[in-house]
């Protein structure tokens, strides 16, 4: 068996031990919000694949829109991309998500690019910590819940060539040592667990994953360019939701079912239509971004693939 798949099968069978604990959540429709690693969305596509899979007929409805270079911190590093642009700020954009998807349930990953890749200070600490509070208020103000991610791991393993040290003045590359950063985010928001609040730990899950690979192979990485997880990372990202809600899959990611590939292709192009369409749709400030169906078409056409994946699902 390749080391990959050992490691993927180990993480799996720790997964399996907690689903004795797991419950499907009560909302209907879940609304997914995060950067670029949630706009690709291969975690969300795993989860939804493996719920239909297992839950053929449940009527839940996940709404993925996730937008590339944002944050929740409403941070932007000096020259973001080459000075095109500045970070997309999720507060400009909440608001509209809001009101016209009307969710039951957010599911929110941010992090990543709060800290600008910077490193730590109580300046960006503190923007990172009030963005979180400002969405999770505007959600339930809705009446909605919400379940915070925290931030997926910064590997600078493969980019060592490409990163600065500390104690510099300006950071035109990363700092080495930003995936410090993302631990004290990812600290913070667990321990807001005491207040009652939902928080799944995709970074500690993450740090394992990684750890435990590299037992065998030390130049092992879920992200050849430091931030954007492969296939293999984003399934990772999916485990704590996954056993949250008791909802199993194969070693490989797909969907524990005979015809678990074929339902979790119908989901991706599923997701995919709706992503575009629905970013096209409550609008955004980032240049670059594929425009969608208008919504109505992209929801007729979204609705064939999800009907696709529950026929097979059934058989």
């Amino acid at each position: 068996m390749p080391p990959t798949m050992r490691l993927l099968s180990a993480l799996l069978l720790c997964f399996s031990v907690s689903l004795a604990h797991a419950a499907l959540p009560g909302a209907k429709r879940i609304l997914f919000l995060g950067d670029s690693i949630t706009y690709s969305g291969i975690y969300i596509q795993i989860v939804e694949a493996a719920l239909i899979a297992q839950h053929p007929e449940s009527s839940y409805e996940v709404i993925p829109i996730g937008l590339s270079s944002e944050t929740v911190s409403g941070l932007s590093e000096e020259g973001h991309a080459g000075g095109q642009f500045p970070r997309p700020d999720l507060n400009e954009r909440l608001d509209r998500i809001l009101a016209k998807v009307q969710p039951d349930l957010v599911l929110a990953c941010y992090g990543m690019n709060d800290g600008i890749y910077h490193p730590l200070s109580p300046l960006r600490m503190k923007a990172y910590q009030d963005g979180i509070i400002k969405l999770r208020a505007k959600v339930v103000a809705i009446g909605a819940q919400i379940i915070h991610l925290t931030p997926p791991v910064f590997d600078p393993v493969p980019i060592q060539d490409r990163l600065l040290p500390s104690g510099l003045e300006t950071y035109p590359k990363p700092y080495s040592g930003y995936n410090e950063v993302l631990s004290a985010y990812a600290a913070w928001l667990l321990a807001q667990r005491q207040e009652g609040w939902q928080v799944l730990d995709v970074h500690g899950t993450m740090t394992t994953a990684l750890a435990e690979a590299r037992k065998s192979d030390p130049m092992f990485t879920f992200a050849r360019d430091g931030v954007h997880p492969n296939a293999a990372g984003h399934l990772v990202m999916a485990r704590p939701i996954l056993a949250a809600w008791g909802i199993r899959i194969a070693a490989d990611g797909m969907p524990d079912h005979p015809k678990g590939q074929a339902i979790f292709g119908a989901i991706v192009q599923k997701q995919t239509l709706l992503r575009d369409a629905w970013l096209t749709e409550t609008g955004h400030k980032r240049p670059g971004v594929k425009a969608g169906l208008p919504l109505a078409e992209a929801q007729t056409k979204a609705a064939e693939f999800d009907a696709t994946a529950r026929t097979l699902a059934r058989h």
